[in-house]
């Protein structure tokens, strides 16, 4: 194999990348040790929630090299996500179906850039003999959203996301921790938010205490993912038909005009759960929901946890009448569940419905005909 300085073989190994169906790669540093004051600030306030993990191996967050010894640089790349020729705001509009996150409506990410992680890293090896390497995707404990911003791949916004010019904000990230003598990319030291704030103001459940900043116990995300037990009483009204994360936040920020549809099959949608209702969705027995969800992120809420979202989506899908009878019965379907977990959502939502108090999506097509326009 013929030398090759730093400086080419960091461009060559960019190039690889994106011929591996990466969007964009970047080398990063392993000091993150700048973010020491702003993650002992959001673990002090609690913002984490129920997470108790985040708070752990904090030495290993702030100096990733530790994590994986011999580590000199971090491959960070990027993959968007988005499928074409999916409805968005007309799901969340629609309070009888199922909102599911956009990232989720495919094969689970984590496989899907692990294994081409992998890949990459025996391309590498494959021209430049072997290296001490690892993957990572969202499995362990790295900051990566600072990473990749230290690797050039774009700012964290105001939602707290990483946002490219380019690209918008629908997009996963990747690390391959490598002991090659790699050049690392300029920080992106730049923030392009200004003075916007739609993100902040769309929340549904006011998860965003000030800019830049993500209190996880109101996020959507985390109350109908990570957390494993009941969800405040008071936040159920807002969630609306959300069953499995939430994208309000995306939806409404003006650089995702300039997001990109993923070419990826893996995030192409399954089962129609893009466009699914939620009284269909209630009706699975667990070895449907196993059996739909295999190779699926829905798999991390778990099949009572599913049967909970669910639930407070129904109690959200209108008031009384015809078709809230109708959801009731629904409801009532499941009223001696053996999940007391679910029987009390299940009580709570057919509370909803009886006294015409459901709670509906925000009308973000009003409030951001054009920026969104693209998802319609």
């Amino acid at each position: 194999m013929t030398p090759v300085s730093p400086e080419q073989l960091t461009d060559q190994i960019k190039s690889w990348g994106k011929e591996l169906g990466f969007d964009a790669v970047g080398i990063s540093g392993v000091d993150m040790s700048q973010q020491a004051a702003r993650l002992d600030q959001w673990l002090a306030q609690r913002h984490h929630g129920e997470m108790a993990y985040l708070a752990n191996h904090r030495e290993l967050r702030l100096h990733p090299d530790q994590l994986h010894p011999g580590t000199l640089k971090v491959i960070c790349v990027r993959m968007d996500y988005l499928p074409p020729d999916v409805e968005t705001v007309r799901v969340l509009q629609n309070p009888r179906q199922a909102y599911i996150s956009r990232y989720a409506l495919g094969r689970d990410y984590h496989k899907t850039l692990r294994k081409r992680l992998s890949q990459f890293a025996k391309k590498i090896a494959t021209e430049t003999g072997d290296f001490n390497y690892r993957p990572f995707v969202d499995s362990a404990p790295i900051l990566e959203k600072p990473m990749a911003q230290q690797a050039g791949l774009g700012w964290q916004g105001k939602h707290s996301l990483l946002i490219n010019r380019q690209a918008g904000s629908y997009f996963l990230l990747g690390e391959l921790f490598t002991d090659l003598p790699l050049i690392e990319d300029e920080p992106y030291d730049k923030d392009h938010c200004s003075r916007c704030q739609a993100c902040l103001d769309i929340c549904p459940t006011g998860a965003f205490p000030e800019p830049y900043v993500l209190d996880a116990r109101r996020c959507i995300s985390y109350l109908t993912i990570e957390l494993k037990g009941s969800i405040p009483v008071e936040l159920r009204p807002l969630i609306g038909n959300r069953v499995f994360g939430c994208d309000d936040c995306q939806l409404v920020c003006p650089w995702n005009r300039y997001s990109n549809f993923s070419k990826e099959d893996d995030f192409t949608p399954r089962h129609g759960l893009d466009s699914i209702e939620l009284a269909e969705l209630f009706g699975w027995d667990e070895p449907t929901f196993l059996k739909k969800t295999e190779g699926s992120p829905i798999r991390r809420t778990g099949y009572q946890g599913w049967l909970r979202n669910l639930a407070v989506g129904l109690g959200n899908s209108g008031g009384e009448g015809k078709g809230g009878a109708a959801m009731i019965q629904v409801l009532q379907q499941r009223s001696s569940d053996p999940s007391e977990l679910v029987r009390e959502h299940v009580r709570w939502a057919i509370d909803q419905l009886a006294l015409e108090k459901a709670a509906t999506s925000l009308p973000l097509v009003e409030k951001q005909p054009r920026k969104i326009r693209h998802l319609l």
